[in-house]
């Protein structure tokens, strides 16, 4: 009972300092034993299993995989935290260790046994023990219990935060602590400092958790020489979390939007911010909440948001969720993060919401007239007439957007409809010129439907059709010419005033009796001539197929025809003639001049003949030398193919230009034949080289051409 009433007192004691610590600190719970220390009264011996006291231990997380060990080998914790004998003993010694750890925490508590005899023998192994769970088992005898504080601390400093534990027996005040690492003599440097003689550790500044939340040091014990004596081990310093972070948004301003009609419950949009505090405390537990909507008409509560989730969904009811009667499309909501689970010490963060009422395809297109009406102009084109709608769903949406079709009255395809993408009205255009004399009054049926479908419970009604009403007006139009193009064929060459072709134009407007008048609008070569009033056409010149006006053996001429109306109207008519070929232009060797190397072996050139008619007054042609006699001593003719011959030089000639008679004839019906001369440059020819230089010097005309065969004939 002494004993129960002992521990009682220590833990209350421990309790007191322990809220004066939170009150310090400003937090909620300080990871570790509550209570450091124990007693527990001996009595001649331990029952197994009999709990001998009750430790008090709390990661501030739930106790997940805590684990404890205890230094004497022959006790346990077992799961309700109470010390109890692993069997029935009496050998306890006077003092043991409690190690617990998890995760989240890592502390030590000594229990002292009170009236126990010394126990024998006692060894070092058994007093740090430590041992039972073998990730934590220990040699050493200093240790550095896992120590924690909190952020953000009030001066005055420095304050102590734990002491080092060295179970050495023989180290009494012969020994010095030593402190190294980050936070000590490496920086951040001078946070932590320790009581060379006491072992004591403090902490000698305000720390921020969310700058560094965990220092890792090492500690040592030396003697007075400086001799390591026992470590270094690690010492872990914790720092406690304080809730000194608001949440944030990520964002001031958030978009969502929501079909309008959506059942109750449809998920608009997520809104979740970020707390910079420990996540694994209250400090970083975020709850959220509307606290404004504007407008809050047709009801402040339009919406709720999950105060865990931060998915905002709708509350209102689907029919009263109409874009079209609602007095907005835009709502704003401001939401608050608040952490500490939302009770009213956390601390909040706020953001706005807009939420937009989408619009959905649930009113059909409506024609402002069941009729319209246009007059149209015959033989126009372009808009006739605009047709109007109206549509109370979102414009510049699909659901808005309208799309007309002509269902009705158009067999002959004359008129198009298309949508105008900036005040949605349909253009009813002409596409085909309209005829008066055949058609005056045109009725289409005109629907008008959106891009999207409408909802399942929305049709077209007959507000969707409309009728247009056209009447064509009367307008004096051209003549028209048949056939257009008029297409005849002609010899060239033929006399002059010769008849060539009769235009025919009529008149469109048959309710109308005018007369017509032709002329010749034009005419390149200015070979024809019309008569105003038969539209005969005949030649004024002669027609010449070889002629530059004349392409692809085709003459075109373009004739007028107007009528007498009271605004006289013209049309146009176009006369193609074909013109055959007379054989009129005699053949020409082609090229002109030449070139022949003065040894005979080399010197052969090939000529063609060309002619400005066509088959069969063109090639085959027929190329020799000319009539003069003895060329053939010297020169020779022969065949190539249908248009190419070969003139060789027979004997060394001297190095000049000498003139050399041809006759070319053609293969028309009769032939004509040309006597031509073409210039033969005799040239000398050395390692593939034509050296022509001095052959313009010597200009040798027929006579000494026949004088220098004559001379060869005398000398044989």
């Amino acid at each position: 009972m002494e004993i129960g009433i002992r521990i009682l007192i220590v833990f209350l004691v421990s309790q007191v300092v322990h809220i004066g610590a939170q009150k310090e600190g400003e937090e909620g719970c300080v990871p570790g034993f509550q209570v450091k220390e124990y007693q527990v009264e001996y009595n001649g011996g331990f029952q197994k299993d009999h709990p001998l006291t009750q430790v008090f231990f709390d990661d501030c997380a739930g106790n997940e995989g805590l684990a404890f060990e205890v230094s004497h080998p022959d006790f346990q914790v077992d799961e309700e935290m109470n010390l109890v004998a692993r069997r029935d003993m009496m050998d306890s010694g006077t003092v043991m260790f409690i190690h617990g750890v998890n995760e989240q925490a890592d502390d030590m508590a000594q229990v002292d046994i009170v009236g126990a005899p010394p126990r024998s023998p006692q060894t070092l192994r058994e007093i740090l023990g430590l041992g039972q769970i073998q990730p934590y088992r220990s040699k050493r005898a200093l240790f550095a219990p896992r120590m924690h504080v909190n952020e953000n601390m009030e001066p005055p400093f420095p304050k102590v935060i734990g002491t080092l534990i060295v179970m050495s027996p023989g180290m009494e005040n012969d020994h010095i602590f030593h402190m190294t690492g980050s936070g000590a003599d490496q920086d951040p440097k001078g946070v932590f400092t320790i009581n060379r003689v006491t072992g004591e550790v403090s902490v000698s500044q305000e720390l921020d958790r969310e700058a560094i939340s965990s220092y890792t040091l090492e500690v040592s014990v030396t003697d007075l020489s400086g001799k390591l004596v026992e470590g270094p081990v690690a010492l872990l310093v914790d720092v406690n979390d304080q809730n000194d972070n608001r949440p944030i948004f990520k964002e001031t301003r958030y978009a969502g939007e929501v079909l309008e009609g959506s059942p109750t419950g449809t998920v608009v949009m997520t809104m979740t911010a970020e707390d910079a505090d420990d996540p694994r405390l209250q400090n970083a537990v975020l709850r959220y909440n509307i606290v404004r909507q504007s407008p809050d008409k047709p009801s402040p509560n339009m919406f709720y948001i999950n105060p865990e989730s931060g998915n905002i969904v709708t509350v209102i009811s689907p029919t009263l969720l109409d874009r079209e009667t609602l007095p907005t499309t835009q709502y704003e909501l401001e939401i608050v993060a608040q952490d500490m689970k939302g009770r009213d010490v956390g601390l909040t963060g706020t953001a706005t919401a807009t939420i937009t009422i989408t619009d959905k395809n649930d009113h059909a297109p409506e024609f402002t007239h069941s009729l319209f009406q246009a007059n149209v102009d015959e033989g126009s084109t372009g808009v006739a007439v605009n047709l109007t709608v109206d549509d109370r769903d979102d414009p510049a949406t699909g659901a808005w957007r309208a799309i007309y079709s002509i269902i009705n009255g158009d067999p002959t395809q004359n008129f198009e409809i298309q949508t105008n993408p900036d005040n949605n009205e349909g253009m009813l255009s002409v596409v085909k010129p309209l005829d008066y004399e055949s058609v005056v009054f045109h009725t289409l049926l005109i629907k008008v439907e959106n891009e999207d479908p409408l909802v399942p419970d929305v049709g077209y009604g007959s507000s969707s059709t409309a009728t247009v009403h056209i009447t064509v007006l009367d307008v004096n139009e051209g003549p028209v010419f048949f056939p257009d193009p008029l297409q005849v064929t002609k010899m060239e060459n033929i006399p002059l005033g010769s008849f060539v072709a009769l235009l025919n134009a009529t008149d469109p407007d048959v309710l109308q009796s005018q007369s017509i008048r032709f002329a010749v609008l034009r005419d390149p070569a200015n070979w024809l001539s019309v008569n105003p009033v038969r539209g005969t056409v005949n030649t004024s010149a002669n027609l010449d197929r070889e002629s530059p006006y004349v392409h692809d053996n085709k003459y075109t001429a373009i004739f007028m025809a107007t009528d007498n109306g009271s605004r006289p109207a013209s049309g146009t008519g176009t006369l193609v003639i074909h013109l055959e070929d007379y054989n009129d232009n005699a053949p020409y060797v082609h090229p002109s001049v030449v070139r022949v190397c003065e040894d005979t072996k080399d010197s052969v050139v090939i000529v063609g003949g060309r002619d400005r008619d066509i088959h069969p007054n063109a090639g085959p042609f027929k190329i020799e030398l000319g009539k003069q006699p003895g060329l053939e001593k010297t020169w020779k003719v022969s065949r190539v193919n249908n248009t190419h011959a070969q003139i060789m030089l027979l004997q060394s000639m001297k190095r000049a230009n000498y003139q050399l008679p041809l006759v070319v004839t053609d293969s028309g019906l009769p032939p004509l034949s040309n006597s031509t001369e073409i210039k033969v440059q005799v040239c000398t020819c050395k390692k593939n080289r034509m050296d022509c230089s001095s052959a313009g010097s010597v200009c040798s005309n027929l006579m000494m051409l026949l004088g220098l065969v004559l001379l060869s004939l005398f000398c044989l």
